[in-house]
Formats: C-alpha cells, sequence, structure tokens
C-alpha cells in the first residue's frame, strides 16, 4: 500500500488500520505520514551513525595491526581510542531526571523475565507471573534433593511435599519471625486490631517480631483465606484453604505460599524473536497489542487436556486499617524494539527499505497507547508510562537519536513529552565505557540500564578481533575486563541518580534446569546493587525473588555509593592468550566442537522452526537458553580463533559437520526437526552455521541477524511458508 512514497505491505497496513489504529485517536493518514517524515529526517543520521560505528572498527583493527608485533601497552591505546572519539569525554553533573515512572520500575527490586513476544503462550505465562508459587518452585526443580525417597517423579511425593512444607516454613521464619514461636509451630492465623496474631500448637500466641511485615487479609479476620507480608517491597501471601490438597494437612490450614515474583518483564521484538517478514513482525505487533489491551489470550494442550490462558486479574484485599489493598496481578511489561542496525522492506521509502527500530517505535508505541487510553481490560502503567527498551546502542550520539525518535513518536501518536520512557541496554563496548554520557543523553526519559554480558562479551570479541587470539569463551567471565564492566554499570546508575527512577539490572541466569545452583550464585546480583536480573522462566523468577527478600538492595546501593570508580584501564583490559600460553590440541579441539555444537542447536531452529529463543542442549546434554546474544559470542569465537590460526578452514568444517550429527540425534524426539545431517550442503540452517563462522569477521560489530534473517526467508521460501 503506497503513502506517497512510502510502501507499506499489505500485512502491516492492514493491521495498523484495522486493529492499531481504531480507539487511539490518531488519524490515519497522520500515522503513515508522521511514519514517513520519521523515517526521512532521521533515517540519515541513522546511516550515519553506522558508518561511524564501522569508521572506528577499521581505526582500531589497524592500531591493532600495527602494534602486534610489540607489548600490548595500554596507555597508548586508552589515548589513541580518545584520539579517534571512541572514548567520549567524562561529562560531569549529569542527573537522571525521570518522571511519573511506576514503582515496580523506580522502587521496587525484584527479578525480571524477557521473553518473546512471537510466542503468546510465553508472553502470558510472563505477564502473569508477578506471583509464583513457592511450593511449586522447591517441589518441582532441583533446589530440594531428590534422594532419600524425595523424588519429583510420578505422582505425589508426600515425602518431598513435608520437606517443601519445612523449607517453606523456615523462609517465614527468616523473613516474618514470630516473637514467641516458630510458624512451623502455627495451627491458626489470625487478624485482631489491625495486627496478625500467630497462634501455636500449645495455645500461645504470637505476633510478627516486625509488625508493619503484615500488609493486608481476605476473608473473615478470625479465620482467613489470605494472608499478605510484605518486605522490601515484595509480597508474601499465605493462601488458607483447609478443603486444599496440601492445607487438609497442613497444620494451620495453609495450601500455598506465593510469593511476588516477575516484578516487571520485558516483552521482547529483538534477539529472542525469529521475524523476518512482515507476516512474522504482525504476529509479533499483535501480541503486544492484546497484552495492552488485556485481550490476548492462547489455548493449547498440556497433558492431553485443553489449557486456555488468559491475563489474570487484580485482586483486592484488606489492610491492617481496613483500607483497601490492590495487588496487581500481572507484570509491569516493558517492550524491547530492534537495534538501530536492522532494517526491513516491510516499509520502504523511496523503494528503500527503512530502519526497522522506527516502524517498532511507532507501532509498540501507538499500541501502549491503548493502555493510557484505558481501552483494555486491565491497566499496565499506573503512571501513564510506555517503556521502551532500546538494545545494541554504542555511544552516547545513538542514545541521542534514540531520544530523538521517542520524542519524534511522542508528537506524532499524541502523547506528552517523556511518555515513552528509554531503557538503555549497556550491551555494547562504546557504551559501557561512556555510559554516563549515555545516561545524560536520555535524561529525562531513561528508566534502565542493564548489563548484557552475553552481547557485550561478543562486541568485545569483535573488537579485539586484531589484537591477537582471545582467552577460551569459558574464561570470559572472569575476565578483568567483564568483571570492571559489571560494577562500572552499577557505579553509573548510583551516580547520576537512577535510584528511585529506574533499574539498574543484570543479565540472564542460562540454565533453566540448574536452579539449586542459580539459587545458591545468582544472590549476587541484588548483592552488586542491581534492583532487577533477568531469569529465564516464571519458576525461576519464583526462587530468584528469595534473594531479593533477603537483601535489602536500596540500602545495599546505599553502601555502594562510596566505593572508588572501577579504574578505565580495567575497563579496557583486553582479554586476549597470554604469549607464552600454548594451548593444547585437545583442549581448542573441545573450544571448538562447545562452540559449534551450540551454534548449530541453535541456528538449526531459529532458521529452521523460527524459534527465535529456546533451551538448546549443550554438548553435554545440559540445557541453556540460548538467544542471539549467546549465537553472537560463539560465532566471533570461533571466527577469532580461525583468523590467529589456532584453527584452520577445514577443521571448523569437520568438526561442524561432525556436531550437526549430534544435534539431529539431540532433536530426534521432535517430529517437525528436519535433519542437517544426511545432505551438509543442502541443509540451508547448516550453511547459515557455517557461514556466521567463516564470515564472522566481516559481519558489522559480529551481528548475526543479517545471515539469519536471510537464511530464514531462503528456509520459509523452500518450505513454501
Amino acid at each position: 500500500m503506497l503513502h506517497g512514497d512510502l510502501e507499506v505491505s499489505d500485512l502491516l497496513h492492514d493491521f495498523v488500520q484495522t486493529e492499531l489504529l481504531p480507539g487511539s485517536d490518531v488519524d490515519p493518514d497522520s500515522f503513515w505520514q508522521s511514519l514517513r517524515d520519521i523515517v526521512a529526517e532521521l533515517g540519515p543520521r541513522n546511516a550515519a551513525l553506522l558508518a561511524r560505528r564501522d569508521e572506528l572498527q577499521d581505526q582500531i583493527d589497524q592500531w591493532h595491526r600495527d602494534h602486534r608485533d610489540g607489548p600490548h601497552d595500554p596507555a597508548a591505546y586508552q589515548a589513541f581510542l580518545e584520539d579517534i572519539g571512541y572514548l567520549e569525554p567524562q561529562p560531569d553533573g549529569v542527573a537522571v531526571e525521570t518522571d511519573g515512572v511506576d514503582p515496580e520500575i523506580s522502587v521496587v527490586a525484584g527479578p525480571q523475565l524477557v521473553v518473546p513476544l512471537d510466542n503468546a503462550r510465553y508472553a502470558l505465562n510472563a505477564a502473569n507471573a508477578r506471583w509464583g508459587s513457592l511450593y511449586d518452585a522447591l517441589y518441582g526443580t532441583d533446589v530440594l534433593d531428590d534422594g532419600e525417597g524425595r523424588s519429583r517423579a510420578g505422582a505425589f511425593n508426600p515425602i518431598r511435599g513435608d520437606q517443601v512444607i519445612a523449607t517453606s516454613r523456615a523462609f517465614l521464619d527468616e523473613h516474618f519471625p514470630l516473637d514467641l514461636a516458630s510458624h512451623r509451630w502455627a495451627v491458626s492465623y489470625l487478624v485482631e486490631d489491625g495486627q496478625l496474631r500467630v497462634r501455636s500448637g500449645d495455645g500461645a500466641v504470637s505476633v510478627l517480631l516486625q509488625p508493619e511485615r503484615f500488609a493486608g487479609y481476605a476473608g473473615d479476620p478470625a479465620s482467613p483465606d489470605v494472608i499478605l507480608l510484605r518486605k522490601h517491597g515484595l509480597g508474601c501471601e499465605l493462601r488458607i484453604d483447609r478443603d486444599g490438597p496440601i492445607g487438609r494437612v497442613d497444620h494451620a490450614g495453609i495450601d500455598d505460599i506465593v510469593l511476588e515474583a516477575a516484578v516487571s518483564t520485558i516483552m521482547d521484538c529483538e534477539d529472542s524473536v525469529s521475524a523476518v517478514d512482515a507476516e512474522d513482525k504482525v504476529h509479533v505487533y499483535r501480541n503486544w497489542l492484546g497484552l495492552m489491551t488485556g485481550r490476548l489470550e492462547h489455548t493449547f494442550l498440556k497433558g492431553g487436556e485443553r489449557v486456555h490462558r488468559t491475563l489474570v486479574e487484580d485482586r483486592q484485599l484488606r489492610g491492617p486499617d481496613d483500607e483497601t489493598v490492590t495487588l496487581h496481578g500481572r507484570s509491569l511489561m516493558l517492550v524491547r524494539n530492534v537495534g538501530s542496525h536492522l532494517s526491513t522492506d516491510v516499509v520502504t521509502l523511496a523503494g528503500d527499505p527503512v530502519p526497522e527500530t522506527m516502524v517498532d517505535a511507532m507501532v509498540t508505541a501507538l499500541a501502549a497507547k491503548h493502555d493510557l487510553l484505558g481501552n483494555g481490560r486491565f491497566r499496565n502503567s499506573r503512571t501513564g508510562s510506555v517503556y521502551i527498551v532500546k538494545p545494541k546502542m554504542h555511544g552516547s550520539d545513538e542514545v541521542a537519536l534514540a531520544d530523538a525518535l521517542l520524542t519524534r513518536v511522542e508528537d506524532a501518536l499524541g502523547l506528552d513529552r517523556h511518555t515513552l520512557k528509554m531503557g538503555i541496554m549497556d550491551e555494547e563496548r562504546r557504551t559501557s565505557l561512556n555510559l554516563t554520557a549515555a545516561i545524560g543523553a536520555a535524561r529525562h526519559r531513561v528508566v534502565f540500564i542493564n548489563t548484557g554480558f552475553l552481547d557485550r562479551t561478543g562486541d568485545e570479541i569483535h573488537t579485539d578481533m586484531e589484537a591477537g587470539p582471545v582467552i577460551p569463551k569459558g574464561e570470559m567471565k572472569s575476565a578483568t575486563w567483564l568483571r570492571s564492566y559489571e560494577d562500572a554499570n552499577v557505579d553509573a546508575g548510583l551516580a547520576t541518580g537512577l535510584v528511585g527512577r529506574g533499574q539498574i539490572g543484570k543479565g540472564m541466569w542460562a540454565m533453566p534446569e540448574e536452579m539449586a545452583a542459580m539459587l545458591r550464585t545468582k544472590v549476587a546480583h541484588p548483592l552488586a546493587g542491581a534492583s532487577c536480573a533477568w531469569v529465564p522462566s516464571p519458576t525461576a523468577a519464583t526462587l530468584h525473588a528469595i534473594h531479593y527478600f533477603r537483601v535489602d538492595v536500596a540500602a545495599r546501593q546505599r553502601t555502594l555509593r562510596d566505593r572508588s570508580p572501577v579504574p578505565l584501564e580495567d575497563r579496557l583490559a583486553l582479554p586476549l592468550l597470554p604469549a607464552d600460553r600454548k594451548l593444547e590440541a585437545d583442549e581448542i579441539q573441545r573450544e571448538l566442537e562447545n562452540n559449534t555444537q551450540g551454534i548449530l542447536g541453535y541456528v538449526v531452529r531459529w532458521v529452521g522452526q523460527g524459534i527465535g529463543c529456546s533451551t538448546v542442549p549443550d554438548i553435554t546434554d545440559v540445557g541453556l537458553m540460548e538467544d542471539l546474544a549467546t549465537l553472537r559470542i560463539s560465532s566471533q569465537h570461533v571466527a577469532n580463533w580461525l583468523h590467529h590460526g589456532i584453527l584452520t578452514e577445514a577443521q571448523v568444517r569437520s568438526t561442524m559437520g561432525r556436531m550437526a550429527a549430534v544435534v539431529d540425534q539431540q532433536n530426534a524426539g521432535d517430529p517437525a526437526y528436519q535433519p542437517m545431517s544426511p545432505h551438509l550442503d543442502a541443509s540451508i540452517p547448516f550453511q547459515a552455521a557455517l557461514e556466521l563462522v567463516l564470515m564472522g569477521r566481516s559481519q558489522p560489530n559480529g551481528y548475526t541477524e543479517r545471515i539469519l534473517r536471510a537464511r530464514r526467508a531462503e528456509m520459509k521460501q523452500a518450505r513454501g511458508l
């Protein structure tokens, strides 16, 4: 469909005209004209900034080639980066001024989910993960040992059930202790004179040591159905039902303990999504619109039964002083648009593809306007804000362009200035080194900085490509640059006053089945001063919430404000193999097999099935959450070792061929899966994986989307999709 020299895919045009625009107070002709003007005016600026990325990378590559024969000189390297403008002047007095932010982002610290927006079932699960059963999370994961008759397999195991209850009572004693007794001894809970009272089996009546942690109840105060407790802003519900499957055998009738878990969720149009054409993009946009209007629903089979899923309702309780307490049933939703490096022919201007992020901004913001207008069943933002996460930005100039884009979108859609809030993904090297300046460029609307250590690692490898061979991938997490990057992110958020106005976030726990390990280690994120951290599932969110009950993030942030800043030299440290370290042949081969198996396991689903994020078995059959960021690391790592002669192309090809058979076997139970190994030359996913490695050096910033999108489009055409 033509609007002057703007041509829009019929599928997108029909969706906007018939589903998105009605009820939005935006005129159709005005919408398309505004999009046309935004692309015409900001598109050239976007192109110039992408060219600047390439120019800087070329200069860095040449500097490393010129200095490869001598020892690395950190001071000279830093001076060079300053001279070419890669390192920006450190600005003074940057202060975040964002207003109108919902408390889930500005105040409450807790887990954050990231979910592919092309999967309605996952999106609904994530949105509904605001509250999660502690009983289910403990019973169904490896947090509790399966030994000694405590197996979680098969029918309900009462021995394991008893351990779940004991562990949950210990949680209550830790966070909501009583003055005279333990929750383990409770036989009833009641509300009297605005206080929670707990009767033990011996008749003694206890109260909370911190009475202010009692936040509400439902039902008869003498025998309530729900008790709401609260600590560090997070709710904990005791759901009492003496007729329930657990409550009828529980001394106090507690049928479940439910924790406030996924306080916020990023609905993702980007790294976890495989969307290559108009059909795919409209599907993504339609799901986001359905979330904003509350009308998204999905029916699926589970255990042979049909399950119909919709968004859950808010709930109302009575507070200690008989006031109404509203519990929001759903996670606060943000939306992540694609990066500025991608273009789309779903919309063209004068025949040329347009920056996809500009289309994303217009469509996702207009969908969210329905929430602001109250057009849906529920409210996402109670403060009148829309939260748009901007990924893959390099430096403050690109953040400034994103700010200008959101300003133009606000004008186009009739939104007040700074209605559109911005999340800055701190996942590219030039942004992390200049984070304070980047925050300053969006100081009126920034609500989020998050260390995306996976993409950040991929960008580090690509930026350092000509400096020499990098260390093995598993050693990156302990590298000097990565530790300092994580700390510097928190330092910048604290120094610029983001606390109370936005989130300081940390990255994903990538092993969805390894919940015991997560519970042991991910407490490091709130201890590091992060007010949110990513988890891979609603169950993981429930378990990670335990860390936020345990750690007072606000107090931790106050303590961290006084520490010394991370030296820039540490943040610029190159993760290179020492000159005197010789890798053994079997070590090299194991690293190659691990990387290529992971690449193939992910690409065969992205290209072959259009699945942008999934749990992919690694070479030892441990399930890992894989998305474009993990693919970027693995492909860049192989490309680096290939470039520096640690690997040969023949070795890469041979290993990838053998790993294709491994991946085929791992996916043998999937009826929709098409094996690669019988015909490697004809397998489009296999050829895509090979291309990602052999052409890894030439991909701008090491990104993978250009190859994946072209190959997915080829796959869809081959299969008539």
